[in-house]
């Protein structure tokens, strides 16, 4: 890409708990950058991952904890994602707090789960069309719109040179390092594949991250468990269960890096 005509800039993306702001940046860039289980609180690490075209490069961030300083200086626009399925609420008023937090910086509502059969809450945000810049309503899950907001918000970007080199990047995001995106892969199939505690009483290491000269990626890593029942419910009857969390992660792994991927899991109990 060269620097004449393009825009770039950072995009801060904040709403409530499980509003999909996660299943939000995964529709944009295309690929996997943070877990997006339906169990709550499962985002654990703040996600900046990095979006390019022939326009320009945009920089999203999923964190609500930017200081009021990173606020004024470095974010160049604000999408606030509502689930419009859900009442507003004491949480949602917070986010709002934390909208108008913003200033004068390009704000965008996205309403998100149009999709859904549920009853919508909109009504309760019309006070919000006369804060924000624009409206737009999506489905992050379904995909739905996600291109009339990129666009969106490269009309409120500044001009300007892609502010990340991606040349050497295998993934798009910028702030987790190789063993955590893959320990976070790990962990949402954990989720989204076991039930009851125990997701909760589960941890993932990385023992071994290598380059194999055929070009496979080749990945061991150890999920910790609390108790030796837990073990046993991870492994499953005939190792099925540990097979197919392994299996579903390195099918993603390889669509993030777009690379061979073989996987190695272990279980162990503390």
């Amino acid at each position: 890409m060269t620097s004449k005509n393009m825009k770039s800039g950072y995009v801060a993306i904040i709403g409530r708990t499980n509003a999909g702001k996660s299943t939000l940046i995964n529709s944009i860039i295309g690929t996997k950058v943070a877990i997006t289980s339906p169990k709550p609180k499962t985002t654990r690490f703040s996600i900046q991952a990095v979006f390019e075209d022939e326009r320009g490069q945009i920089i999203f961030t999923d964190t609500p904890g930017l200081s009021e300083q990173a606020i004024k200086e470095r974010v160049d626009v604000v999408v606030y994602i509502i689930d419009q399925t859900r009442q507003r609420g004491g949480e949602e008023n917070k986010v709002i707090g934390l909208l108008r937090k913003f200033g004068n910086k390009p704000k965008i509502v996205a309403f998100n789960k149009i999709d859904s059969p549920k009853k919508s809450y909109r009504a309760q945000y019309l006070f919000l069309e006369n804060e924000v810049n624009e409206v737009i309503e999506l489905s992050a899950r379904e995909n739905l719109h996600i291109k009339h907001l990129i666009d969106t918000i490269y009309t409120y970007l500044p001009e300007g040179k892609p502010l990340v080199d991606t040349k050497d990047m295998i993934t798009p995001i910028l702030n987790l390092d190789s063993e955590t995106f893959i320990a976070e892969l790990i962990r949402e199939k954990i989720y989204l594949f076991t039930k009851e505690e125990v997701p909760y009483q589960t941890s993932v290491s990385i023992d071994e991250i290598a380059n194999r000269k055929n070009g496979t990626l080749y990945v061991r890593a150890t999920i910790h468990v609390t108790k030796e029942r837990y073990k046993k419910m991870l492994i499953g009857e005939g190792g099925r269960k540990i097979k197919q969390i392994g299996t579903v992660t390195r099918k993603e792994l390889s669509i993030a890096t777009n690379r061979k991927v073989y996987m190695e899991l272990k279980v162990e109990a503390e």
